[in-house]
């Protein structure tokens, strides 16, 4: 399947790349005809670096104190915290601390916050880092969870994003479905490759594929 990696650079910051795989790809959710590896993005420290670096342009005017980080982008939320409140940057966030966390999933598949992190989420200004969004399920489930802990979500940060936004909130993202050629995603019952009886190639989900 590697051999039909195709690699396309950010329209935005060509330093910025990410490996595209065509075919039948399942997630937990939906079903896609790209698997979209935005891998090396979260991994590479030079290209984590520079993905912090745009999305800072983006979030210099919005006041941040928490970066919930999804999906394994734990380091790009680390360099956008160190990019917004650089205290030589005009950004309304300089000099200021930014946490940045993680929720854990309970039995039930739902988001928590311990109790000694909660205090980040409590009426505080939330900026939500993943890595893809195809259908907004996620973020969906992000936002449940952040009204539950009393958290204001100022904005949503996606290395990837099928989808303008959700929730009324836009998504800001260094690639979109524009970048990949009649990229598609549709339910698991609606998916058009299962009606023509097209094996799916691999299972999905934020740390890889595995091929069946």
């Amino acid at each position: 399947m590697e051999r039909r990696t195709i690699e396309i650079a950010s329209r935005r910051n060509d330093r910025i790349k990410i490996g595209i795989i065509p075919g039948h790809f399942a997630t937990n959710h939906s079903h896609v005809n790209y698997y979209v590896d935005v891998g090396s993005i979260k991994r590479r420290y030079k290209m984590a670096k520079e993905a912090a670096k745009d999305f800072s342009l983006d979030y210099a005017d919005t006041p941040v104190d928490t970066i919930i980080c999804l999906e394994d982008t734990q380091v790009i939320g680390a360099f956008l915290a160190e990019q917004l409140s650089e205290s030589s940057r005009h950004s309304v966030n300089a000099g200021h601390e930014i946490n940045v966390i993680t929720p854990e999933l309970n039995s039930n598949n739902q988001m928590i916050f311990r109790d000694n992190t909660q205090n980040m989420i409590w009426n505080k200004n939330v900026l939500l880092l993943i890595s893809s969004a195809s259908t907004g399920w996620t973020i969906g489930r992000c936002i449940e969870c952040l009204t539950y802990y009393s958290g204001n979500l100022v904005g949503v940060a996606s290395l990837f994003s099928a989808i303008e936004g959700t929730n009324g909130i836009t998504i800001k993202t260094l690639f979109h479905n524009e970048d990949l050629p009649d990229y598609t995603t549709s339910l698991p019952s609606d998916c058009p490759m299962c009606r023509d009886k097209k094996k799916v190639d691999a299972i999905i989900n934020d740390h890889g594929y595995s091929k069946i």
